[in-house]
């Protein structure tokens, strides 16, 4: 049998579906979802696979306009896994249309990735109606050589299927680049972390949004097959500290419970899961807190 395998990267703003489109095409919830912008920071990798083709998908960050280290180091890691993949996909929302922020990804495709093949996804499609939808198909093929359109409702479902089927056709003929059964090449701990900052995220609201970080400190393996996982949770200001753990603990308590449970439902066994809080004022300029997260620091420059 002839396999072929290829990475895709997904590129589109921030909340525009990526991470929701990447889980529904892996199987698996390997990118965290909620609807805040900027939550995916790392490079994330999902491996799905279609008949006798391994997609690797390249989850990046959102593209938005960067004011911080944190934020430049994003959107050159977004550039960075776009420019390495064998196909691009960009993914834009049915009833924002051409925003600000397509037209700057637009003009970016050209100027850093001018020999890829870049496919179009319409995403949220189930929220405009059917002449809109055709409005914007012309008026994006009118501005950019997409190699194909698919219009797709990523929470939904909707075309999805035939983005995958077609994406396992046009990616190139080789042996598959990771085991069958691996659909993530992000380490575990990444992945329990991000699963924590997730529910921090969906918890807090607007009250801590880029503000911390997680680690997984310790992941013990234990002899009833559980798993002992202690995470330390980083802010960068002692008052965030106290939005965090909550009245008695509160907020701390729900967080841990809710990644538990999810952890447990992913690894399909016990967790023993501890949080520590801590205050790292100068979290967001250390290198090391970058290579955590799949970033290059160098990139977050000025």
């Amino acid at each position: 049998m002839s396999t072929r395998a290829g990475f895709v990267a997904l590129i589109g703003e921030p909340n525009a579906g990526k991470s929701t489109l990447l889980n529904r095409m892996v199987g698996a919830k390997v990118s965290i979802v909620t609807h805040k912008v900027q939550t995916t920071r790392a490079r994330i990798r999902g491996v799905a696979l279609e008949g006798d083709a391994q997609i690797v998908f390249v989850d990046t960050p959102g593209l938005f306009k960067p004011r911080r280290r944190l934020d430049r180091a994003m959107v050159a890691a977004a550039w960075g896994g776009a420019a390495d993949a064998d196909i691009i996909v960009l993914l834009i929302e049915a009833h924002r249309g051409i925003t600000e922020g397509v037209e700057r990804i637009l003009e970016n495709l050209v100027e850093l990735a001018p020999n890829q093949p870049v496919a179009l996804a319409i995403n949220k499609i189930d929220r405009v109606k059917s002449e809109a939808l055709l409005s914007l198909t012309e008026r994006m093929n009118s501005r950019y050589g997409f190699v194909k359109t698919f219009l797709i409702s990523a929470e939904r479902g909707h075309g999805v299927q035939d983005l995958k089927e077609w994406l396992a056709s046009v990616i190139p003929a080789g042996p598959w680049l990771y085991p069958e059964d691996q659909i993530a090449d992000l380490p575990m701990r990444m992945i329990a972390a991000e699963m924590t900052r997730e529910k921090l995220t969906l918890r807090l609201h607007q009250e801590l949004p880029y503000q911390l970080t997680v680690e997984t400190e310790t992941w013990e393996e234990r002899k009833d097959g559980s798993v002992r996982i202690e995470q330390v949770i980083y802010v960068a200001r002692d008052g965030h500290k106290g939005i965090l753990l909550g009245k008695r603990g509160e907020t701390i308590q729900a967080v841990s419970k809710a990644s538990r449970e999810e952890l447990e439902e992913f690894l399909g066994r016990r967790v023993h899961l501890f949080l520590q809080v801590k205050v790292r004022s100068g979290w967001l300029e250390e290198a090391e807190r970058y290579s955590e997260m799949g970033l290059d620091f160098k990139d977050g420059g000025a």
